[in-house]
């Protein structure tokens, strides 16, 4: 079965509507689904959920839905270096949920696996605990945390055959192979696509039963977060 789609655009078009929830792969300027981002700015859509590690910065990932005003939720564990995400939420233009990041990345793979909650002890006498349901396992106590899903899972791999088959890179890999599993659909932008059985099984990082349409982007762009020019004095 060939899931390769034409554009970015094309995968996006009869998928997406309002008040969506898009669980979208990336960790900090990292392993970020650009060109499906961008396409989805492009539709409009509004009112969405979106639930990834950070909120990318101001003119890159997740940031550009922030500056429109088109995410109206963020389920996430970092959300510094972007100013509009500060001045939205300042303003209470946007809601967040900040979970730990140990515990975002098990609500993920915890929801694609079929698992609606799990007691973990991150958390537990903090405001992150508040409301939540509190247990004891062998004198320590633990907290209740639901397992997330969403709509629509934006992803960004190195490598696919034409039947879905990914292969991460490195740090890249990150949050996006537990956004791929959570989504009920989920869209993959690569840098490269093979012919079905051109992989080798060992090398398969997740299987193509995940993966719905697939999208090259050939020349992504490649941030460095931090650059460093002079190394640190002893």
């Amino acid at each position: 079965m060939n899931k390769v789609v034409a554009t970015a655009q094309i995968a996006l078009q009869d998928i997406v509507k309002d008040d969506q929830t898009f669980a979208v792969g990336g960790f900090g300027l990292c392993g970020i689904p650009e060109a499906l981002i961008d396409a989805l700015k492009e539709t409009g859509v509004k009112n969405l959920t979106c639930i990834s590690n950070n909120a990318g910065i101001d003119d890159f990932g997740l940031g550009k839905l922030l500056q429109t005003k088109q995410i109206k939720k963020m389920i996430a564990s970092y959300v510094g270096e972007n100013k509009e995400f500060e001045r939205q939420y300042l303003n209470g233009e946007l809601e967040v949920e900040l979970t730990p990041q140990g515990t975002l990345a098990e609500k993920l793979r915890s929801g694609g696996a079929g698992i609606p909650a799990f007691f973990t002890q991150t958390g537990v006498g903090t405001l992150i605990a508040e409301g939540k349901e509190l247990r004891e396992f062998d004198g320590k106590e633990y907290i209740l945390e639901h397992s997330l899903t969403a709509d629509v899972a934006l992803v960004k791999a190195y490598k696919a055959d034409k039947a879905g088959n990914l292969v991460f890179r490195k740090t890249a890999r990150n949050f996006n192979p537990e956004c791929a599993v959570a989504g009920k659909f989920t869209i993959v932008e690569v840098e490269q696509i093979v012919e079905i059985g051109d992989l080798d099984p060992d090398e398969i990082h997740l299987p193509g039963i995940y993966v719905n349409r697939i999208v090259l982007n050939a020349t992504p762009e490649k941030r460095i977060e931090q650059l460093t020019l002079k190394a640190a004095e002893a």
